[in-house]
C-alpha cells in the first residue's frame, strides 16, 4: 500500500480575519494542507512568502492596499494560487493567469477538495512557469488599480436551498452582519435575507455615496434614513423609514463621515 502524499504547504492572504480562521480551518480538516502561515495585510504577507517556501498561495483578490494581482506581481516566483473571492466577474481573469483554481465565498469543503486535487496534481508536474505569467499578472493589477473594474453593484443574490433570489439595492434599507452570516434587510416587510460575502466585501462593491458603514457589521443606505439624533459617548442614533421606525447606533468614528454625506 503507497503511502499518502505529503501535505500540502499553503499560505493564506485574506483581509478578513474571519475568512482567514474559517479557510484555516477548512484546510486543517481535509488532513492534506498545512497551513505554514497567513495574513490580513498584504504587505506582511509579502515578506513572509519571500522567507518561506510554500507549495500553493490561497489569495483574495480584492484588498486594501494590494489587490491579489498586484501582490502576485509583486512576488519573484509566484507560487500555484487559488483565488478566493466573493465574486464570479474575477473566475476568468483568475484562471487567465494560471491559477490553479478559484474558490467563490463563502468557501464550502467540496469546492476546497476540488482545488487540493488540482494543487496536488499540479505539485507532480511542478517545473517552471510559463515566461508570459508575469506579463498577465501585471496587466491584471493595472487594470484593477487603474479603476477599470465592474460597476458598483445594483442588485446582490440571496440563496436559500436551490434557490436563487435577486434582491434590489434599491429596496435594502442596511446590511448586517449577525451569527457569522451577512443579512440584507429590505423595506419591504420584516424579512431578512442572507447574502453572499462579508459586509467588508460588500463595502467595496457598493456605491460609496449610498451605502456608509456605520459601524463594524453595519451598511447603511442612505437613502432611509429619516433622522438623525444625539446619543452618548459621541455616537449618533439613526432611524430608518423602513415603516418600523428601526434604530442603528453609528460608531464615534463613522459619526463625521455620515454627516458630512448627509450634508449635516
Amino acid at each position: 500500500m503507497s503511502a499518502p502524499p505529503p501535505r500540502l504547504r499553503v499560505y493564506l492572504v485574506d483581509d478578513e480575519p474571519v475568512a482567514l480562521r474559517r479557510l484555516a480551518r477548512l484546510l486543517s480538516a481535509t488532513g492534506r494542507a498545512e497551513v505554514v502561515g497567513s495574513a490580513s495585510d498584504p504587505e506582511a504577507a509579502l515578506r513572509e512568502l519571500a522567507a518561506t517556501g510554500v507549495d500553493a498561495l490561497f489569495l483574495d483578490i480584492e484588498m486594501p492596499g494590494l489587490n491579489g494581482f498586484e501582490l502576485l506581481a509583486r512576488l519573484t516566483v509566484p507560487p500555484p494560487v487559488v483565488f478566493t473571492t466573493a465574486y464570479d466577474q474575477y473566475a476568468l481573469r483568475a484562471f487567465e493567469v494560471y491559477s490553479v483554481d478559484y474558490l467563490l465565498k463563502p468557501i464550502e469543503a467540496a469546492g476546497l477538495g476540488r482545488a487540493l486535487e488540482k494543487l496536488e496534481r499540479a505539485r507532480v508536474g511542478a517545473g517552471g512557469r510559463p515566461p508570459e505569467l508575469r506579463r498577465v499578472i501585471e496587466e491584471l493589477a493595472a487594470v484593477m488599480r487603474g479603476g477599470r473594474e465592474a460597476p458598483y453593484l445594483r442588485r446582490v443574490p440571496s440563496r436559500a436551498g436551490g434557490r436563487i433570489q435577486i434582491i434590489d439595492l434599491a429596496a435594502v434599507t442596511h446590511f448586517f452582519a449577525a451569527d457569522k452570516l451577512t443579512f440584507a434587510a429590505t423595506v419591504e416587510g420584516d424579512r431578512k435575507y442572507v447574502v453572499d460575502g462579508s459586509v467588508a466585501e460588500l463595502e467595496r462593491r457598493l456605491d460609496p455615496r449610498q451605502f456608509v458603514r456605520v459601524r463594524r457589521g453595519v451598511l447603511l443606505n442612505l437613502d432611509y434614513v429619516a433622522e438623525v439624533h444625539g446619543w452618548f459617548a459621541g455616537r449618533v442614533r439613526v432611524r430608518l423609514k423602513d415603516g418600523r421606525g428601526t434604530e442603528l447606533v453609528v460608531a464615534r468614528d463613522r459619526v463625521r463621515a455620515l454627516k458630512e454625506l448627509l450634508g449635516l
